[in-house]
């Protein structure tokens, strides 16, 4: 592992840690006050999306790097931006904690499940995996050790250290959420080489996933009948996936291919624009119907 890839590893645990120190058992609790709701937020991201992306892959020919990027992406849970860009969009935020607490804890299972099951379903991508004399079994096992050692440091922490907890927990988040961003960033300045007229296919695709994305988890709120609160939640918790997981394993596991890197990190910056964009117009809407 070289050093930029240990360095990125640090740095997505540490957003893994600090999003379980956010976590406490009253999160969990209210999923016992509203399931159905919860499980209409976790559909799209373990179910719709994924399996939707995997379908589209085996339709489109399109590198197989690039159809492993946007099956990895597919498969991660939602991050913890999907809670502060739902409570911006007059959401249910204790619902969005809900189905973050519950996908984080999922993921652990279902992300490397799903993606396993997936690449080795599509040729294309199966046949990629065997020329980079690359195990599916590895890539499971990275991303348990990226997930779950600081998933449960970070819950026991929050349950034998409160104190502690709450003086670390709002710096560690921003921190590596920076941290993130400046990795990103200077990912694309070193290969800015490639961000001419190229770059618009892997945009394009970015942009459309991450629709779907939200599009599925509008879909499931409306099959759920929720209200337009929980609604809002759920949409966000469908369109916005941890880009920043899925770069982690592209750098340990497939030796930060560019291909790969260059559809995660538009995912990790065009979510985030999408989301806010999104959550803005629903509260131009709150205050219109207010006037």
């Amino acid at each position: 592992m070289t050093t930029q890839q240990l360095v990125l590893s640090l740095v997505l645990a540490t957003m893994v840690f600090a999003v379980a120190l956010e976590l406490r058992v009253a999160d969990f609790r209210r999923v016992l006050q509203m399931p159905r709701a919860v499980l209409g937020g976790l559909l799209p991201q373990f179910v719709l999306l994924p399996l939707a992306t995997w379908g589209a892959t085996l339709l489109l020919a399109l590198p197989p790097a690039t159809e492993a990027a946007m099956l990895l992406v597919a498969c991660c849970p939602g991050g913890s931006l999907s809670n502060v860009v739902t409570h911006h969009g007059r959401g249910n935020t204790a619902l969005s904690v809900s189905i973050s607490a519950v996908a984080a804890l999922l993921a652990l299972v279902l992300t490397p499940f799903n993606f396993s099951w997936m690449v080795a379903a599509n040729p294309a991508t199966a046949g990629w995996l065997r020329q980079l004399d690359i195990d599916a079994s590895a890539i499971w096992w990275s991303l348990l050790a990226l997930l779950a050692v600081p998933m449960a440091l970070g819950l026991l922490c929050s349950h034998h250290l409160p104190a502690f907890t709450a003086r670390i927990q709002r710096p560690l988040a921003r921190f590596s959420l920076l941290a993130l961003l400046a990795f990103i960033v200077l990912g694309l300045v070193r290969e800015r080489a490639l961000l001419n007229a190229q770059i618009l296919l892997p945009l394009a695709l970015v942009v459309l996933h991450n629709a779907a994305g939200l599009a599925l988890g509008w879909l499931s709120a409306r099959a759920f009948r929720l209200g337009t609160a929980d609604t809002r939640a759920v949409v966000i918790e469908g369109g916005m996936q941890n880009s920043g997981l899925a770069l982690g394993i592209i750098a340990v596991q497939f030796d930060a291919d560019i291909g790969m890197v260059i559809i995660a990190s538009l995912w990790g910056i065009w979510h985030i624009v999408s989301g806010m964009g999104l959550a803005t117009l629903w509260r131009r809407h709150d205050a219109r119907l207010a006037h």
